[in-house]
C-alpha cells in the first residue's frame, strides 16, 4: 500500500505544512520504539476505561484508515494484542489514542503501530458502544475524519484533509532541499555559510 504521507517524517510535515499541521501533546508518543503509522483518520469518540468503542471501531473501520480515538487521557489499557491481531486482519494501519494500552511487547513483535498517552495494564469495562466518524480531540488536537494523522519517533501530527495535497507537495520540495544542503555540507561548508546566518558582534 502506498505510503499516505509520501514517506515523509512528521517534523517535515508539519515544517511544510505552513501551520495547517497540528502537533499531538509530546506525551502521546510511540508505544514501542520504530513505530510508525500515516494514513486517513478513522476517529473513536469513547469513555475512558472503558474498551467497547475500540472493540466496535475494529469492526467498522475501512481497511487502510488509522484509528484515533479519545479516550480522555484514562490511564487504563485499552487496548492490546488481541485487538491488534483483529485490527491487522481487518487491513486497519494502526492506532492513536489519547488513552493507555498494554501488550506493547507483543504489538512490537506484530508491526502494529500504536501511539498513545500511557502504557498500563489496568484493566477495562466493556459497556459504552462509543460514536465513530465524528471530531475528536486527541493529545490536545481536534481530529475530523479523514484528516491524515502520521506518527512516528518523533511524535504524532495532523493535517487536515483539505491541506494534505499541498502539505505533500511542500514536504517534497523540503526534502529536496535538504538533500542538497546535506550534499554542500559534507563538502565542508558550514550550516552558517549555507545559509547564510549572520553573526552579531560579541556573538
Amino acid at each position: 500500500m502506498t505510503d499516505a504521507a509520501r514517506g515523509h517524517s512528521t517534523a517535515t510535515l508539519y515544517e511544510a505544512s505552513a501551520s495547517a499541521a497540528q502537533v499531538c501533546d509530546p506525551a502521546l508518543r510511540a508505544a514501542w520504539p520504530g513505530a510508525r503509522v500515516a494514513g486517513p483518520a478513522f476517529t473513536v469518540h469513547g469513555i475512558g476505561g472503558d474498551n467497547l468503542a475500540l472493540h466496535r471501531a475494529v469492526a467498522a473501520a475501512p481497511a487502510g484508515s488509522v484509528l484515533v480515538a479519545d479516550l480522555q487521557g484514562a490511564r487504563h489499557g485499552h487496548w492490546g494484542e488481541i485487538l491488534a491481531v483483529a485490527a491487522q486482519q481487518r487491513g486497519i494501519l494502526g492506532l492513536v489514542v489519547d488513552g493507555g494500552v498494554r501488550d506493547v511487547a507483543e504489538q512490537a513483535e506484530l508491526g502494529f503501530p500504536v501511539f498513545a498517552r500511557h502504557v498500563t495494564v489496568v484493566g477495562t469495562g466493556k459497556e459504552h458502544p462509543g460514536r465513530f466518524a465524528v471530531p475528536v480531540r486527541v493529545g490536545g488536537v481536534v481530529v475530523r475524519p479523514g484528516d491524515l494523522v502520521v506518527g512516528d519517533a518523533d511524535g504524532a501530527v495532523v493535517v487536515p484533509a483539505d491541506a494534505v495535497e499541498e502539505t505533500l507537495d511542500r514536504a517534497d520540495a523540503r526534502v529536496a532541499a535538504e538533500l542538497r544542503a546535506l550534499d554542500a555540507i559534507r563538502t565542508g561548508v558550514t550550516t552558517l555559510e549555507y545559509y547564510n546566518l549572520s553573526v552579531g558582534p560579541g556573538t
